[in-house]
């Protein structure tokens, strides 16, 4: 009598348990931010557990309680950033090609030019020279490559089923890449616009009209 029943002590526990669920995932994606950002403005070499965990204002051993190395950290960060890419290129476009396809173009060329781009370079290179991470980097940039070919493919309602459309689409990705390359020393815009212009008329040779 006057105690609190078992069903009321669960409730409250529940109720103390989703803040901090909430405060972990929190934490976790300021962490996972913070070492975009870093990876991108110092490189590997530069970007610590530690310089990312203060960044994210979280304690060293906060940041090693999500993200046990240093290898987990950072492919999760690139991971995260460019799913979250995807689905926001994927919101621009609702109706795909519909509205034409230089947009779209501009678009996927816009994924290559940002901190995730420049992030995901210095993973790259940092991975060519270090073994442990050279086998995890490589599975999740075939994974992401996949994920973003898809999203072309899906964008420029491209029909795969017809010879050298599929190669098509990769000489788009890899044109993209090649721009964001060349804009890490420069400031490339005019010229990306230019290229951007002829690649969008090269495709409606190449793809044909926009389906409906």
């Amino acid at each position: 009598m006057g105690g609190v029943s078992t069903v009321d002590r669960a409730e409250r526990d529940r109720a103390e348990r989703v803040p901090k669920q909430d405060r972990s995932r929190a934490t976790r994606q300021r962490l996972l931010e913070a070492a975009v950002s870093c990876l991108a403005e110092h490189g590997w070499a530069g970007s610590t557990v530690s310089v990312v965990a203060e960044r994210a204002g979280v304690s060293r051993g906060a940041a090693q309680h999500h993200f046990p190395t240093r290898e987990d950290l950072f492919t999760a960060a690139v991971e995260y950033v460019a799913e979250e890419r995807s689905t926001a290129l994927r919101a621009l476009f609702p109706e795909g090609a519909a509205g034409g396809r230089h947009a779209v173009v501009a678009a996927l060329v816009d994924l290559y030019t940002g901190p995730l781009f420049r992030a995901a370079l210095h993973l790259w290179v940092a991975a060519s020279n270090e073994d442990q991470l050279r086998a995890r980097v490589t599975e999740l940039e075939s994974r992401v490559g996949r994920e973003t070919h898809r999203i072309a493919v899906d964008l420029l309602s491209a029909d795969e089923s017809v010879p050298g459309v599929r190669e098509t689409v990769q000489g788009l990705l890899d044109m993209a890449r090649g721009l964001g390359l060349a804009n890490l020393l420069t400031d490339d815009a005019a010229r990306r616009e230019r290229v951007v212009e002829q690649w969008a008329g090269l495709l409606e040779g190449a793809l044909g009209s926009v389906r409906d």
